[in-house]
């Protein structure tokens, strides 16, 4: 099995020392996206539905750039600032992913900057 580290050149610049993806044999392992402008490569700030659907754009950039997309996604986890926008950002995270839902984990934490949520994926996409 070999290891890819792939960095997509319309996806937000990695903050840190990581890789926005990393295909490991037929699964796909995109890091945890912030709410980044793949434009300005910078923070966009808004409410929790704007701040998750950047989140989950910039997502289907990386796993478009792997030859995947959110159908083959087979697990979210999801990092939440404040447990009380859960509803809100669920309701844009159920309308990208419709019926193709995968498992997923939510956990309320703190971060390290004023983002409001974080979210990373597994998809399984056989070459």
């Amino acid at each position: 099995m070999s290891i890819e580290r792939i960095f997509p050149h319309n996806a937000p610049a990695p903050r840190g020392p990581y890789s926005p993806a990393v295909r490991a044999g037929d699964f796909i392992y995109v890091s945890g996206q912030g709410p980044i402008d793949p434009i300005t490569d910078k923070l966009s700030k808004g409410d929790i539905q704007h701040e998750t659907s950047l989140v989950l754009s910039n997502i289907k950039r990386i796993l478009e750039a792997c030859g995947a997309s959110a159908a083959d996604v087979v697990k979210c986890s999801v990092f939440l600032k404040d447990g009380s926008e859960f509803k809100a950002m669920n309701e844009v995270y159920e309308a990208f992913f419709g019926v193709n839902r995968p498992a997923r984990t939510t956990v309320v934490c703190e971060f390290v900057s004023d983002m409001r949520v974080e979210i990373d994926c597994v998809a399984y996409k056989p070459k």
